[in-house]
C-alpha cells in the first residue's frame, strides 16, 4: 500500500488534533507497531508506540490543557514537515521543576517517514530551551 503526499498531510494533521483532544491511544494508532522515534539529546532513538506514549503522557501530565498549532505543512513523498506551536498551563511536574501555573508556548520543526499509511519515524526539534526559559525565570 502506497499512500499519497496529500493523504501523508491529511494522517499529521488527523494525529495532532488527537494529540490536542488528549486521546493519546487513538493518536498511537496512527503509528507502525516499530514506529523509530528521534528525539535531541538521546542518544539512541526509542522503538516502539508505548515509549511514544509515555513521553506523551508524561507532557499532557504537565501541560494537561496543551494545544498543538500547525503553523506550516507539507509532505512530499513519504515525507511530512510540520512547523508547529504548543501552547499550555504548567500544571504538572516538568523536568524537576514543579508546577507554577505559567502559560506557556513553545515551537518545534518536525520531518515524519509515513509507511502504509502510517506513521513510521520521526525527527523532532521542539525549542526546550525556551519552554525552560519560560519555565523558569
Amino acid at each position: 500500500m502506497t499512500t499519497t503526499a496529500a493523504a501523508n498531510v491529511d494522517l499529521l494533521r488527523g494525529l495532532y488534533q488527537l494529540l490536542t483532544d488528549g486521546d493519546i491511544d487513538q493518536a498511537a494508532e496512527h503509528l507502525t507497531e516499530d514506529f523509530v522515534a528521534n528525539q535531541p539529546g538521546r542518544p539512541e532513538p526509542t522503538i516502539g508506540r508505548d515509549p511514544w506514549k509515555q513521553g506523551t503522557q508524561y507532557m499532557l501530565s504537565a501541560f494537561p490543557d496543551l494545544k498543538v498549532t500547525i503553523d506550516e505543512i507539507f509532505g512530499h513523498e513519504d515525507k511530512v514537515v510540520v512547523r508547529l506551536h504548543f501552547d499550555g498551563t504548567h500544571q504538572g511536574p516538568f523536568v524537576d521543576i514543579p508546577p507554577t501555573q505559567r502559560k506557556v508556548t513553545f515551537r518545534s520543526l518536525e520531518l515524519y517517514r509515513i509507511k502504509d499509511g502510517k506513521v513510521a519515524e520521526e525527527w523532532v526539534a521542539p525549542d526546550t530551551m525556551d519552554l525552560m526559559r519560560q519555565l523558569t525565570t
